[in-house]
């Protein structure tokens, strides 16, 4: 294990409730021996799993980042068997920015796994959690959304399981977030993941892990955020880690494969025809872009190359040559 420069504030074998900073050194011109304050929760008490739960790791997606806050407010160590990690905004200078890279060095934290402990301050965040945190987990669920770019529904992202011991993992996560819909990967995970992603640090950490997507388009939405704070909820009872915890009715989740992603051509104004969770054929019309810098000019019209379901829209009008407009998914076989 390389050894990190990060410091963090708190003591994550010691019992209790401990809330401070990781200390990602950042000297610059105003402050030559600063650091970065990346905000985390421990909570640990009694025997029990490790969970570790993030959110920001992209700066523009909110509802992760209010849903771990709200844990680390309202659990204390009297409630909880094992041991609770949150980062509300692991992301930090992005989270901060509202952006979906940092600033400070334009890294896109779920591209840089496994990182480094002597690059760029998200590349030590990115070897921070692979090398250091990851393994004191035995589970991990990383929350996401569409950003400012993407919208989607609420979403788990799961991958394949490689023994029947992280089949039941993935299962208990899965049932008990209960999310609408499941996107479950036919493929990669494991191991010997090379996925650059907080998902691929987990799976070669060996640590049962989950993602989602929660809605998008740099907004909160009060019903994703709902079932994003239940969901949780429903994960630490299910895992045995808060005490005398009842689960409501699960509502049932709809697992899919997603087919692929489908991309604008020509610059202009997005103007979808489709809505997210609406079924469509191979062919249909999904959009139009329109053109209004040349008069006369018929809009472009871009059709599925897939039959399946939308589980994702582009939220921005504005379109350039190779942006995302629309993915598609397919019922799981």
């Amino acid at each position: 294990m390389s050894q990190s420069a990060i410091v963090s504030e708190v003591d994550f074998d010691a019992n209790g409730k401990q809330q401070g900073y990781l200390r990602v050194p950042y000297s610059v011109h105003r402050s030559a021996y600063g650091w970065i304050p990346v905000p985390v929760t421990m909570i640990k008490n009694n025997v029990g799993p490790t969970l570790v739960i993030t959110a920001g790791v992209h700066g523009d997606e909110y509802e992760g980042q209010i849903a771990v806050s709200s844990l680390a407010r309202s659990l204390n160590a009297e409630d909880i068997h094992g041991r609770l990690i949150l980062l509300p905004m692991l992301n930090f200078p992005a989270a901060e920015a509202g952006l979906r890279t940092s600033p400070i060095d334009h890294g896109n934290l779920n591209r840089l796994f496994p990182g480094s402990p002597s690059g760029t301050p998200s590349e030590m965040l990115a070897h921070w959690y692979e090398d250091v945190l990851l393994p004191m987990a035995d589970y991990a669920v990383d929350l996401h959304s569409g950003g400012a770019s993407l919208d989607y529904p609420a979403t788990l992202l799961r991958g394949p399981a490689h023994s029947p011991e992280e089949e039941a993992g993935l299962t208990v996560l899965q049932d008990a977030f209960d999310l609408p819909y499941t996107w479950k990967f036919t493929g990669g995970g494991g191991k010997g993941s090379t996925a650059r992603t907080a998902m691929g640090a987990a799976n070669r950490n060996g640590v049962i892990n989950v993602m989602a997507e929660l809605g998008g388009g740099a907004r909160v939405t009060p019903d994703i955020l709902s079932r994003t704070s239940r969901g949780l909820q429903r994960i630490l009872g299910a895992l045995g880690m808060i005490r005398d915890f009842v689960p409501d009715r699960a509502l049932g989740s709809r697992v899919l494969n997603v087919k692929g992603s489908v991309y604008c051509y020509e610059p202009g104004v997005f103007e979808p025809v489709k809505e997210i969770a609406e079924d469509i054929a191979e062919g249909e019309t999904l959009a139009l872009i329109h053109h209004p810098e040349t008069p006369g000019r018929t809009p472009d019209v871009v059709v599925s190359p897939y039959a399946g379901m939308i589980l994702a829209r582009r939220a921005m009008a504005h379109v350039l040559r190779g942006d995302a407009l629309f993915q598609i998914a397919s019922d799981a076989a």
